[in-house]
């Protein structure tokens, strides 16, 4: 069996770059740690190399572009080159984001050479414009032959000749191992340059000095310790869709006749023990090779067949509306409507809880509301971290996963200790605050109380009352940068009537904020 190795340079780099919608050739890096842990030939042009600091690298190239090391980011961005693979050749071996290994598909393309200049043709069409193919009797050979390898070409390692080309590598071949440049410096210092001189001493004495890597290197040099290919199952086909023939243009007959498609589809993501919880409904008009009109749609829970045809039909009844042309909307005869599942969680995520979870019928409803109202119309509040009782509510829309919120977890300096009031109001109430004589109670800069608050009257409308107990103040100092940092102090009051407020003194002035019934 032969194997070929797929690479694709800086892969982490090329991926942080398309996130970010930014030209490849801008030099740019990838930091961990302040570590560079990988640059473009942009950057290498002004002397970045792996292993460098921050700062030695941005004095060397000013205008580098500074990327964090996100690993999710680089696999999401590598799914789509092993999905054009397996077009071609399936059981891919991904080893990591940018490299992948595959049994060498030589015979049915008419050689080595010729199937890994069509695999290199299918990459260029992804945009991926490095990429570089080896093959080889054994994975290891593979990868250092498609190391060394032009752009969009392959270098081929004629069957039998593996052990004399690793013999002939410099030692700095095996620096992508774990902990392999450390073991490249050692063997430099010790006098071994090339692989063959790694090979030529006892295998004892590599594994006692180098670790169990440099010992799997050893025998791969010296002919034995090839790795068979992990190769993986493709994904499952989990979308579905439904041809009209003829089209069809009432948003009636065409969601009566996605029922059979739609459990289809809810039947398909059960076969694999999955439901959906965000898909995307296309409709797509005849003549056209586009979606005419395409939505996605969330769910609080998971997607059954009644509701798939539900927000389809909701979405054409907003699509097919008389008046002015605008985009988004169908305007012929609908031939073909797809259902693609955007998120997919495993079933045992949703199950039903001991007590039951909300009823489905209050569920449609709510969705019902949000197809005519909109999106954002329909909230639900989610905690968030934060100091007030006001910045830690957070809206949401119905059936949308809470995305970029402040974390709970974090301690909060300033933030008031449990119980949480019951009420916040939206608009604070101006409040007073008195002691001893009738001298308003202020908070100075150190966060002491000028005097114990002793009668209060949470809004004017109210009357004075005696204070019955009272606990603080939580001082947050904000805006501390500025000329004028505001300076807020929280207070918990209980009035004689048993009613307890959450006061805010802010720059001497008082505020009620919040009630606890």
């Amino acid at each position: 069996m032969r194997v070929m190795v797929v690479w694709c340079p800086d892969w982490p780099v090329v991926a942080a770059l398309a996130d970010e919608g930014l030209p490849t050739h801008l030099p740019a890096a990838v930091f961990s740690a302040n570590i560079v842990q990988a640059c473009n030939a942009g950057a290498r042009a002004f002397g970045v190399r792996r292993g460098m600091r921050r700062r030695d690298a941005q004095s060397r190239c000013p205008e580098l572009k500074v990327c964090a090391a996100v690993p999710d980011r680089d696999t999401r961005a590598f799914e789509p080159v092993l999905a054009a693979v397996e077009e071609l050749r399936p059981g891919v071996a991904p080893l990591r984001p940018g490299l992948l290994a595959l049994r060498a598909p030589g015979r049915f393309y008419g050689g080595e050479p010729a199937a890994a200049a069509l695999l290199a043709e299918r990459l260029v069409g992804l945009g991926v414009w490095d990429c570089r193919i080896g093959v080889a009797d054994e994975l290891f050979t593979a990868e250092q032959a498609a190391r060394r390898a032009e752009p969009q070409d392959c270098h081929v390692i004629e069957p039998g000749e593996s052990v004399p080309f690793l013999r002939g590598l410099p030692v700095e071949a095996i620096e992508d191992l774990p902990d392999g440049r450390d073991a490249v410096s050692l063997m430099r210092r010790l006098g071994l340059r090339t692989l063959a001189d790694l090979a030529d001493l006892r295998a004892s004495d590599v594994r006692d000095r180098f670790g169990a890597q440099v010992a799997w290197v050893h025998r791969v040099v010296g002919g034995d310790g090839g790795v068979l290919l992990a190769t993986r199952t493709p994904p499952p086909e989990l979308a579905c869709h439904v041809d009209f023939e003829p089209p069809l243009d009432s948003a009636e007959t065409i969601s009566f006749s996605v029922r059979q498609t739609a459990d289809r589809f809810v039947a398909g993501l059960a076969r694999q023990q999955l439901v959906c919880t965000e898909v995307r409904i296309a409709a797509r008009c005849e003549g056209q090779t586009e979606p005419a009109s395409s939505r996605v749609w969330l769910h609080p829970r998971w997607f059954s067949a009644a509701d798939l045809v539900d927000r389809l039909h909701w979405q054409l009844q907003g699509a097919m509306r008389n008046g002015p042309s605008r985009a988004g909307e169908v305007r012929a005869p609908v031939d073909r409507v797809v259902l693609e599942p955007v998120t997919v969680v495993p079933d045992a995520v949703h199950a039903d809880a001991l007590w039951g979870n909300t009823d489905e019928r209050v569920e449609r409803g709510i969705a019902r509301v949000q197809g005519m109202l909109g999106h954002e119309a329909v909230v639900r509040p989610v905690l968030q971290g934060g100091r007030s009782p006001a910045a830690r509510q957070a809206l949401v829309p119905w059936g949308e996963r809470p995305a970029g919120l402040r974390p709970v977890g974090p301690p909060w300096p300033g933030s008031i200790p449990p119980p949480a009031p019951s009420r916040v109001l939206s608009t604070p109430w101006s409040a007073e605050v008195i002691g001893a004589a009738g001298r308003p109670v202020a908070v100075d800069e150190r966060g002491a109380v000028t005097c114990a608050p002793e009668r209060f009257r949470s809004d004017p409308g109210s009357g004075w009352q005696p204070v019955a107990a009272w606990a603080g103040p939580w001082p947050v100092e904000e805006l501390w940068w500025e000329e004028r940092p505001r300076r807020v102090a929280r207070f918990q009051v209980v009035g004689v009537d048993g009613r307890a407020w959450l006061l805010t003194c802010d720059e001497g002035v008082w505020w009620t904020e919040a009630v606890y019934d």
